[in-house]
This record gives structure tokens, sequence and C-alpha cells, in this order.
């Protein structure tokens, strides 16, 4: 598809291209991120996911069997990578990880059941000591080894309303990449939480010990390197941080003198974005956005637009966003690079040229 940018092909993954991604205030199936950590499984419809682990009753589920037994339930939410604006950090200096730009992030309608049903059906502890763990039927490599898609959240979080075993996606099945016929959603997390090819659901004492969640997804400061790197010692990445970014126009793009309209994303999780503010000069002098979006749920992201006037030459775009909280974006991405790069939350550039 001409809209969507291939970064790795085996195992694919691909992002939109900004003006695509920022067209629509839900995500298209099409058009949503593709983060594949190994090969898309092929999982038959009826495929059952077995509920086990800690102070459990063990069952296992079908997706008929979880539509029959459970209210349906539906959120809206974004679902990141914590890859995404890796680019801007490798700028800065060299990252492992798929060069993801502005597109490793997508806003979808979810359907499914809430897993804290699903707890409570198989007479799961409600203890905050305890974790809840995901396998994907998906085989990964981590540090040269090879192991089913593994990841866990709090019990806390767990039993959040709003987490899903999700079927459906803007009220359409979910397609084979997306994580058909069952994935987990577990808004206002990093992407990889939310485990595709759903397998089995573990109520556990302590976090996953599968490598995607011991040896990966973890922050470490710019002094560690991949040769330097004690695993147990980084902060696991989980909820994802204020950001914006720039979709319309592109970096590197010729504009014609006069009227432009910039458009972008903010997105701020558990907090409400505030404002969301544009300088057309490198960062001197700032004008503030009008938001697309005033979306209920406190999962989406809100689509905003400013409409400037370029003269010609070389322009310098950027975007900046502040939480209900006052809370603002760094302006450097050399202030939080990291070898991995995750967690590009800085002002975001945009350069183009107006003739």
């Amino acid at each position: 598809m001409t809209d969507m940018i291939e970064r790795k092909s085996d195992p694919y993954n691909a992002e939109p291209t900004p003006n695509a991604l920022i067209e629509r205030f839900l995500t298209p199936q099409a058009l949503f991120y593709v983060r594949s950590h190994g090969a898309v499984p092929d999982l038959p419809a009826d495929h059952r996911v077995e509920v086990s682990g800690t102070g459990v009753a063990s069952h296992s589920f079908s997706v008929e069997e979880l539509k029959s037994t459970f209210a349906t339930h539906t959120v809206t939410a974004v679902l990141q990578c914590a890859g995404n604006r890796r680019t801007d950090l490798q700028q800065v200096a060299k990252t492992s990880g798929d060069p993801w730009d502005v597109g490793a992030i997508g806003n979808a309608e979810w359907t499914g059941v809430r897993l804290s049903d699903v707890l409570d059906a198989v007479g799961a502890p409600d203890a905050s000591e305890l974790f809840v763990g995901f396998t994907g039927a998906d085989e990964v490599d981590v540090d040269g080894g090879e192991a089913l898609f593994g990841v866990s959240i709090a019990m806390s979080k767990a039993r959040e309303p709003d987490v899903l075993l999700a079927w459906a996606m803007n009220g359409e099945p979910l397609t084979p990449e997306h994580g058909a016929p069952l994935r987990m959603v577990v808004p206002g997390y990093a992407g990889v939480r939310s485990a595709k090819w759903l397998t089995r659901i573990e109520v556990r004492d302590t976090p996953s010990d599968a490598p995607i969640q011991a040896h990966d997804y973890k922050l470490f400061p710019a002094d560690v390197t991949s040769d330097t790197v004690d695993w147990d010692e980084g902060l696991t990445i989980n909820a994802m941080p204020l950001n914006a970014a720039i979709c319309s126009p592109g970096s590197g793009e010729t504009l014609p003198a006069g009227e432009v309209r910039i458009e972008g994303y903010a997105i701020a999780y558990d907090r409400r974005i505030s404002r969301v503010e544009v300088s057309v000069n490198g960062g001197r002098d700032w004008q503030q956005a009008t938001f697309a979006d005033d979306p209920e749920t406190r999962w989406s992201w809100r689509r905003w637009t400013l409409d400037a006037t370029l003269g010609k030459g070389r322009q310098h775009l950027v975007v900046r966003a502040f939480d209900e909280a006052g809370q603002g974006q760094p302006e450097r991405p050399d202030t939080m690079w990291n070898f991995a790069g995750y967690l590009c939350t800085a002002w975001h550039h945009v350069h183009v040229l107006v003739e």
C-alpha cells in the first residue's frame, strides 16, 4: 500500500505516511502501524485462550464464548510504539531498533470484553502485589534467542475497566497483522503491552520472565550502552508520556509561498492536552493551534491545525504541547537519548522549502 512505509520486511514492520495518518480521528486498520516481533501466526477462528495462574480456576475461552459470556465493551484509545519518533534520537547518535518516524501510533475504536470481567470469572485475586502476564503465539528473537512473545502488567492496571481482550477494531474484525483473532488492548501503556495473537493469560506473583518483558522495552540513561546494559536496572516502559508531532507538511517538502495549513497530533493519555503551540521560525515565536477533535475518552489523541503564512526560503517548523497540569515537552532530543531509541518526546521539528 502506497500510504505505508515499510521499516522492516522480516518480520514486517510499517507505519503510515504522516499526512495519511492525520486524515481521520480514527485510524483505519489499513493505515495503523504494524509492529511485529516475529512472523505473523495463522490462528483459526475457534482458537482458545487459556486463563490460569495464582489463585485461578484454569479455564479456556474461544472468541465466541467470550462474546456470549461477558458484556461487550468498546473503548477509543491510542496505541503507540515506545520507539515512535526514534529517527529524531538517531540524528543525535546511533540507536538500535527500527527507524520509526512519527507514524508508529494510531487511534482506534476497540471492541471486546473487559479483562477484569474475565479475571473475576475465574476467581483471580484482586491483590495489588500480583501481575497479569500475556503470551502471544508469535516467536520473537531477543538477544539471539527465540521465545514466545510474553509481557505483563500490574494487577491494578489489569483491572482498569478499559483494558480489553479485543476482537474488533473500528467495528471490523481484527486482521492477522493486528492480532486476529484476539489481542490485548492496554490503553495508556506502550503498545508492546497490548499483546497480539493472545494464547494465554496468567496471574503471576512476579512480572513475566519472557525476554520481551525482561530484556527489552526498558529505559536507560545516556551513559549505558548495549554492551554495558544490566537489564535488571532499567525502567520498564509502561505508561507513555506527553508527545506531539507535525504530520503535514512533511520534512523536506516544497511548498508555495503564502498560507499553509500545518497539522498534527498531540497525546497525553491520562491527562488532557490543554494547549498546542507551533513555531514557524525555529522556536523563536509561537502561535497557538486549534484542536480538530475534542474526544470524551482520556486515551485518545487530539489532532490540531494551524493556518500560518510562510515566506519564501527554507522554513523551520516546530511543535510543542502542554497537558492540563502545565507540563510540556523537553526542547532537545539530545537530552533524552538512549541506546534503544525509546520515548522521544522532544519538540518535533520539520524543515520545508517555500518557493
